[in-house]
């Protein structure tokens, strides 16, 4: 294990992404977190699903994204937690709000708070969870934001009441508090053209985009930044940041490795991901930062049973950076 150290350069915060719901333990997981925080990556996020997206068994199955996160706030110490993204379909808002807001204090205050709305209609039919149409999902996904947020800054002794088409809140006591003043940062992503910036710029403390190229993430963050001006809001306070699939290796053979190992194909991954050689990748970081600004980079890492795989990228392509 190498010695920690903080990664972060240039303002670059590289982070882990992890997808758990292709087959994981909850001690799998805390190796892979325990790992990525002696290493001194900045974050470890779990993406929050029930159902195996790739081919596969899926075994011994999904973990629970905040029940996880609940026990990785007591597991670790330094390394800052999250989702990316938690869907507006799994979960009422009041009680998720009790719940991410008793994970953060549970955490020292480590939590950070990524909402989507829900996308992968097999695992609500799998598992009984009501899928409405895109429509009412991006509307329950916009009350959610707005109820939130209201929860946890609603100041102490004071109630909370919200009034939507679907969730009504009537005098909440509005606790328990996060431990952070005003909540856990926000993060808000996807590349609808206008709703989504819309949402972002009023509610947002980061915008993501996942899996997608350069051309289309400058396009959407120039959205963004647009809807942050339209409100008064400057749009150099709203960080950017991408998800990328992580395949890097010393060699071709272990590049290739890695990508057989996840069901991936290494043009593929070069195309479209973070993958190649040390060298390769930091010449990709590079240009990323370049075109899109970001200063957060989420590695989505799908073995989770690779450790070396989080070590080489911390010993021989962070100094480059």
């Amino acid at each position: 294990m190498i010695t920690s150290v903080t990664l972060v350069t240039n303002d670059l915060r590289l982070r882990i992404f992890t997808d758990p719901h292709q087959g994981a333990t909850y001690d799998d997981v805390l190796r892979a977190a325990r790992c990525a925080e002696a290493a001194g990556y900045d974050a470890f996020f779990r993406s929050d699903h029930y159902l195996r997206i790739t081919p596969g068994d899926g075994l011994p199955g999904p973990t629970d994204a905040w029940i996880t996160l609940a026990g990785l706030a007591r597991d670790t110490a330094t390394i800052r937690l999250g989702t990316l993204v938690t869907a507006a379909t799994f979960r009422h808002p009041g009680p998720l709000a009790i719940a991410v807001a008793q994970v953060d204090q549970m955490s020292g205050g480590r939590v950070e708070f990524g909402l989507g709305t829900g996308w992968f209609e097999a695992e609500h039919a799998a598992y009984g969870i009501p899928f409405p149409d895109l429509g009412e999902r991006f509307d329950r996904f916009a009350e959610q934001l707005e109820i939130i947020t209201g929860l946890w800054r609603t100041p102490v002794g004071q109630s909370y009441s919200f009034q939507g088409k679907h969730y009504t809140l009537t005098d909440s006591p509005a606790l328990p508090k996060p431990l952070q003043p005003t909540g856990p940062p926000v993060l808000v992503g996807g590349g609808g053209r206008r709703r989504t910036p819309a949402l972002a710029a009023r509610f947002a403390d980061e915008f993501n985009l996942p899996f997608v190229d350069q051309d289309t993430a400058s396009a959407q963050f120039a959205r963004v930044d647009e809807a942050c001006a339209a409100i008064g809001r400057d749009p150099l306070g709203l960080p950017k940041s991408v998800a990328l699939v992580l395949c890097v290796g010393r060699t071709e053979a272990e590049i290739a490795r890695r990508a057989e190992a996840i069901g991936r194909d290494v043009g593929e991954l070069r195309a479209v991901g973070l993958a190649g050689t040390p060298n390769e990748v930091v010449d990709l970081v590079g240009r990323w930062r370049e075109r899109t600004g970001i200063s957060r980079l989420y590695l989505e890492t799908l073995d989770l049973h690779d450790l070396d795989h989080l070590e080489l990228v911390a010993a021989d392509i962070v100094p480059q950076l």
